[in-house]
């Protein structure tokens, strides 16, 4: 899944290419695609829409219309968007066509990415929490996301109500670069633990976003390449094989529905 790094790649990517043209229309493959409003509204609406520029907000990708409108996308599990002049690409589900000839694909494989046209963001990004790589996330403000919650501390990073962006990749990197089991209750960590978390949220995220975000299923870049931050991950992904500090092989469980990735040594469930 397109984690915040991804999304982040895929805006900086884009925006020299996008910005300042002109949507002349967009074409539908699967109609789902689209969250709201009818298709009807949609085609009327987007047809001669100018882009002002990209924005990202947690996972999602925000076209910013000089209309005031607002085209919101959301990769979900397998979403890429592609620069084209040509055919679309295999499940492609939606193409944005651009005054200059090119083409935006928005290609997804397993169909959960969804796009919305809308006035008002908050309808959609409201819910969201704090920007993980912004001013207002500060030691002081995780510790109080933490406290008196017993959710295994792995939920608490993965819910985008708290903190916007982290997806499960990151998540299980960060949790390894603190040294913090992925099922310690959020509540347990010590103020020490939480300083470490903070920062290793930070650093693993930063680091995605400087090695293009993570090719590790069906992500690819606007211009067809690979990310390479996967090739960094200490853990995520990497069952079986030696631990980078200590040898022990890493484990894989399943916590909250997600394939969850450790160092049974490095990370003790003990505290």
């Amino acid at each position: 899944m397109p984690e915040l790094p991804e999304v982040e790649t895929i805006k900086n990517d884009l925006m020299p290419h996008v910005a300042g043209r002109i949507i002349e229309s967009v074409t539908l493959f699967w109609d789902r695609t689209l969250q709201q409003p009818s298709k009807e509204e949609f085609t009327r609406l987007i047809a001669g829409q100018k882009i002002s520029g990209i924005d990202r907000r947690g996972k999602y990708l925000i076209f910013e219309l000089e209309s005031g409108y607002r085209l919101i996308m959301h990769m979900r599990m397998s979403g890429s968007l592609m620069l084209g002049r040509d055919n679309p690409p295999p499940h492609t589900r939606a193409v944005i066509h651009l005054d200059n000839g090119s083409a935006i694909y928005f290609n997804d494989p397993r169909k959960f990415g969804r796009m919305q046209l809308v006035k008002d963001c908050g309808c959609v990004l409201g819910k969201l929490g704090v920007e993980p790589l912004g001013e207002q996330f500060t030691v002081e403000m995780l510790a109080e996301l933490l406290a008196n919650r017993k959710t295994p501390i792995k939920g608490i990073l993965l819910d985008q109500r708290l903190i916007a962006g982290i997806g499960n990749m990151y998540a299980d990197e960060a949790l390894f670069a603190s040294k913090i089991h992925p099922t310690r209750p959020a509540d347990s960590l010590t103020k020490k633990e939480i300083k470490q978390l903070h920062q290793a949220i930070r650093e693993v995220l930063r680091l995605g976003i400087k090695n293009k975000g993570a090719s590790v299923t069906n992500y690819f870049r606007p211009d067809g390449e690979t990310g390479t931050a996967h090739r960094q991950f200490k853990v995520a992904h990497c069952k079986n094989k030696p631990c980078p500090v200590c040898g022990t092989p890493l484990e894989r469980i399943r916590l909250h529905q997600r394939g969850t990735y450790f160092c049974p040594n490095c990370q003790k469930e003990d505290y």
